[in-house]
Protein backbone atom coordinates (compact mmCIF):
# COMPACT_ATOMS: atom_id res chain seq x y z
CA UNK A 1 0.00 0.00 0.00
CA UNK A 2 1.24 3.52 -1.12
CA UNK A 3 0.82 6.28 1.37
CA UNK A 4 -0.70 9.72 -0.42
CA UNK A 5 0.42 12.72 1.76
CA UNK A 6 -1.37 15.50 1.43
CA UNK A 7 -0.30 18.99 1.34
CA UNK A 8 -2.05 21.45 3.95
CA UNK A 9 -2.62 25.58 3.46
CA UNK A 10 0.28 26.18 5.60
CA UNK A 11 2.76 23.92 4.08
CA UNK A 12 1.96 25.34 0.90
CA UNK A 13 2.66 28.83 2.24
CA UNK A 14 5.77 28.22 2.95
CA UNK A 15 6.80 27.03 -0.11
CA UNK A 16 5.52 30.09 -2.05
CA UNK A 17 7.37 32.19 0.46
CA UNK A 18 10.62 30.28 -1.02
CA UNK A 19 9.79 30.80 -4.41
CA UNK A 20 8.88 34.33 -3.68
CA UNK A 21 12.27 34.59 -2.12
CA UNK A 22 14.08 32.96 -4.86
CA UNK A 23 12.79 35.29 -7.09
CA UNK A 24 13.31 38.36 -5.52
CA UNK A 25 9.49 39.27 -5.34
CA UNK A 26 10.10 41.40 -2.05
CA UNK A 27 6.51 42.86 -2.29
CA UNK A 28 5.29 38.87 -2.59
CA UNK A 29 7.18 37.66 0.41
CA UNK A 30 6.50 40.48 2.54
CA UNK A 31 2.74 40.13 1.78
CA UNK A 32 3.01 36.64 2.96
CA UNK A 33 3.29 37.98 6.62
CA UNK A 34 1.04 39.90 9.55
CA UNK A 35 1.38 43.26 9.39
CA UNK A 36 2.78 43.16 13.34
CA UNK A 37 4.63 39.82 12.25
CA UNK A 38 8.20 39.55 13.83
CA UNK A 39 11.42 37.59 11.97
CA UNK A 40 14.02 36.89 13.93
CA UNK A 41 17.01 36.05 12.01
CA UNK A 42 21.21 35.86 13.31
CA UNK A 43 23.21 38.92 12.74
CA UNK A 44 20.31 41.04 12.91
CA UNK A 45 17.66 42.82 15.30
CA UNK A 46 14.69 41.44 15.22
CA UNK A 47 12.20 42.71 12.00
CA UNK A 48 8.59 43.45 12.82
CA UNK A 49 6.48 44.75 10.54
CA UNK A 50 6.39 44.98 6.78
CA UNK A 51 8.63 48.38 6.66
CA UNK A 52 11.44 46.93 8.11
CA UNK A 53 10.80 43.47 6.47
CA UNK A 54 10.98 45.16 3.30
CA UNK A 55 14.01 47.23 4.17
CA UNK A 56 15.78 43.91 5.08
CA UNK A 57 14.68 41.98 1.89
CA UNK A 58 15.00 45.25 -0.02
CA UNK A 59 18.98 45.42 0.17
CA UNK A 60 19.53 44.92 3.80
CA UNK A 61 19.97 41.36 3.41
CA UNK A 62 23.74 40.31 2.53
CA UNK A 63 22.59 37.98 -0.48
CA UNK A 64 22.39 38.71 -3.86
CA UNK A 65 20.51 35.47 -5.27
CA UNK A 66 20.20 32.19 -4.52
CA UNK A 67 18.16 28.80 -3.89
CA UNK A 68 16.33 27.38 -1.15
CA UNK A 69 16.13 23.40 -1.34
CA UNK A 70 13.38 22.34 1.03
CA UNK A 71 14.95 18.67 2.55
CA UNK A 72 12.46 18.51 5.70
CA UNK A 73 8.86 19.86 6.94
CA UNK A 74 6.93 19.11 10.20
CA UNK A 75 3.97 20.66 11.00
CA UNK A 76 2.34 21.55 13.76
CA UNK A 77 -1.20 22.85 14.66
CA UNK A 78 -0.40 26.31 13.57
CA UNK A 79 3.62 26.31 13.03
CA UNK A 80 5.42 24.14 9.95
CA UNK A 81 9.46 23.96 10.71
CA UNK A 82 11.81 23.22 7.83
CA UNK A 83 15.00 22.50 7.23
CA UNK A 84 17.66 22.66 4.08
CA UNK A 85 19.83 24.09 2.20
CA UNK A 86 20.90 27.54 0.34
CA UNK A 87 23.19 28.17 -2.43
CA UNK A 88 23.71 31.39 -4.12
CA UNK A 89 26.35 34.80 -4.03
CA UNK A 90 26.12 37.56 -1.84
CA UNK A 91 26.40 41.75 -2.34
CA UNK A 92 30.22 41.67 -2.24
CA UNK A 93 30.55 38.62 -4.76
CA UNK A 94 31.48 35.89 -2.34
CA UNK A 95 29.49 32.35 -2.95
CA UNK A 96 27.93 30.61 -0.27
CA UNK A 97 26.19 27.03 0.46
CA UNK A 98 24.80 26.52 3.59
CA UNK A 99 22.12 24.56 5.85
CA UNK A 100 19.30 26.41 7.52
CA UNK A 101 16.40 26.14 9.82
CA UNK A 102 13.48 27.78 9.50
CA UNK A 103 10.15 27.94 11.92
CA UNK A 104 7.07 29.81 11.01
CA UNK A 105 4.06 30.49 12.97
CA UNK A 106 0.62 31.50 11.32
CA UNK A 107 -1.92 33.98 12.35
CA UNK A 108 -5.47 32.34 12.21
CA UNK A 109 -6.03 34.22 9.02
CA UNK A 110 -3.23 32.16 7.61
CA UNK A 111 -0.24 35.24 7.08
CA UNK A 112 2.82 34.10 8.80
CA UNK A 113 3.20 35.77 12.40
CA UNK A 114 6.79 34.95 13.23
CA UNK A 115 9.75 33.36 11.45
CA UNK A 116 12.92 32.55 13.39
CA UNK A 117 15.78 31.17 11.34
CA UNK A 118 19.02 29.34 12.25
CA UNK A 119 22.12 28.63 10.33
CA UNK A 120 24.17 25.88 10.65
CA UNK A 121 27.88 27.45 11.35
CA UNK A 122 30.85 26.76 13.59
CA UNK A 123 30.38 29.14 15.97
CA UNK A 124 31.59 27.42 18.93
Amino acid sequence: MTATLQTTAHVTSVHRYYELVDAGDVAGLVSMFSQDATYRRPGYEPMVGHQEMSAFYGGARVIREGRHTVEKVVEGEEEVAVYGTFAGVLHDGRNVDLRFSDFFEFAADGHFSRRDTFFFAPLV
